[in-house]
């Protein structure tokens, strides 16, 4: 215990010194980690902090607190179950977290914070499983920024650092008087952080069945790498929605079936930071098909002034391909080397959205014919489902669940793929999250096969 608090002390310490976008100070919250103040009760309420214990697992039914300088940590093998019904938000559960939040799961002991599979506890039409998915059974957790002083964001609040954790079945309605990410009546994220000068980590983590957005973040420097995203945002939403203020990387992620975009990137919100990300070796498999407005829907999108790097992903059987609008940072925005992939030529004709201004660049894999350039999944057959017959917008009863999600599929590349071999690799990282180690994070580079998986058995471990 002293061993990991001292790695969290020297993190602190490297990160104080070093610089970041726009010479901004980055900081870290205080090093609070404490192992020793042991969670032994397993109900949570009221305000907390300590740690919850290896092996154990906790509930909770009503909100949670953690307070501004505290920390709430996870051990590996942990499961926090959120006991609610999603049907009001006095019965929609939240963490609300103006402290620091440390979930460290292992590969071989991952943690969980979910609901009860509720086969037992509730009729099969309440079930807390894939047939209700969108439910919004809790909350989701709620960080929240710290106050503007003389147009200056001021460092309180904390960290978000996950891996190897589940997080699933969010998206309960907001109360009234809600914390300034909702109002009332919308459905909840998974996770909402908006520190923007505090880290966001999620690394070898699974995100599943959220209501709207998975993961909104607006404001913060983030380090996203090796996860795993199903099927996110019953009429609209996406996997991971960034605004205003928002640093980092974003790489060998699997996402599908998100009901808009996998990855949105905009710089709305006008923190005084331009949104700046870097999104790489990603695999998008079957996104935007539930989003209910016309002409959205898609896989990559950047927006309002957004800029960074986007290349090496693997976009397959995705409504729309990448989209960049004409108000995002067309001058400081690179993107090459993509994979593209359709089973039919109304997906292969928006490969590249039809009202965005990217082109095709000399990298890029691309065809204008039906299932051409198949990518090889040695484990998912793209051409079963009948995207002709349903092009859009579809209902999630529509999308039978091996098409919006994993299961035993797996998604690396056979040998005779074009996608090995083809990606860029001749670019660095952002890494605007500085610190490593067990509160810091492990940036993987950018790798030479196209997609999440690559050949040599580095990227996403899933």
């Amino acid at each position: 215990m002293k061993t990991l608090k001292n790695i969290y002390l020297a993190c602190f310490s490297a990160l104080a010194l070093s610089a970041c976008h726009k010479a901004e100070l980055a900081y870290i919250s205080p090093a609070v980690v404490q192992v020793s103040n042991a969670i032994t009760s397993d109900t949570l309420k009221g305000a907390i902090k300590g740690t919850m214990l290896a092996g154990k697992t906790y509930y909770f039914s009503k909100d949670i607190t953690v307070n501004d300088g505290d920390t709430l940590q996870m051990q590996a093998g942990v499961r926090l179950i959120a006991l609610g019904d999603g049907k009001t938000y006095q019965t929609a559960p939240a963490i609300i977290m103006h402290g620091t939040f440390i979930s460290l799961g292992t590969k071989e002991n991952p943690n969980y914070i979910t609901v009860q599979n509720s086969a037992a506890l509730h009729t099969e039409a309440e079930a807390q499983n894939y047939s209700n998915v969108f439910q919004g059974w809790w909350g989701g957790i709620i960080c929240t920024p710290g106050p503007v002083i003389d147009g200056k964001p001021v460092p309180t609040g904390g960290d978000v650092v996950l891996k190897w954790t589940h997080l699933e079945f969010a998206g309960g309605p907001a109360g009234p008087g809600t914390l300034d990410a909702y109002t009332e009546g919308d459905p909840r994220y998974v996770i909402y952080f908006a520190n923007i000068t505090k880290n966001f980590i999620l690394e070898d983590s699974w995100l599943f069945g959220s209501k709207d957005d998975g993961i909104r973040v607006a404001g913060g420097k983030i380090s996203v790498m090796r996860n795993t995203f199903e099927l996110c945002g019953q009429g609209g939403g996406e996997f991971f929605n960034m605004k205003s203020g928002t640093l980092g990387d974003l790489a060998y992620n699997f996402m599908i079936g998100a009901a808009t975009n996998a990855l949105k990137a905009s710089d709305a919100g006008g923190s005084g930071i331009q949104t700046n990300v870097n999104m790489y070796n990603n695999t998008i498999v079957n996104c935007g098909f539930r989003q209910t407005k016309s002409g959205r829907g898609g896989s990559i999108n950047f927006e309002k002034a957004a800029s960074g790097q986007v290349y090496n992903n693997l976009i397959a059987n995705c409504r729309f391909g990448l989209r960049v609008t004409k108000d995002a940072d067309l001058q400081n925005m690179k993107y090459n080397n993509q994979y593209f992939y359709g089973v039919t030529t109304g997906i292969a004709g928006q490969f590249l959205a039809s009202d965005g201004v990217a082109t095709f660049q000399p990298g890029d894999i691309h065809s204008d014919a039906a299932k051409d350039n198949d990518p090889l999944f040695y484990g998912y057959d793209l051409t079963k489902y009948d995207y002709v017959a349903n092009p859009g917008p579809l209902t999630v009863s529509a999308q039978t669940p091996y098409v919006v999600t994993v299961g035993t599929s797996n998604f690396r590349l056979q040998a005779a793929s074009k996608g090995l071999g083809a990606g860029k690799v001749d670019f660095q990282p952002m890494a605007a999250v500085t610190t490593t180690g067990d509160y810091g994070t492990t940036i993987t580079p950018p790798g030479k096969d196209i997609g999440a998986y690559q050949n040599d058995g580095t990227g996403n471990q899933h």
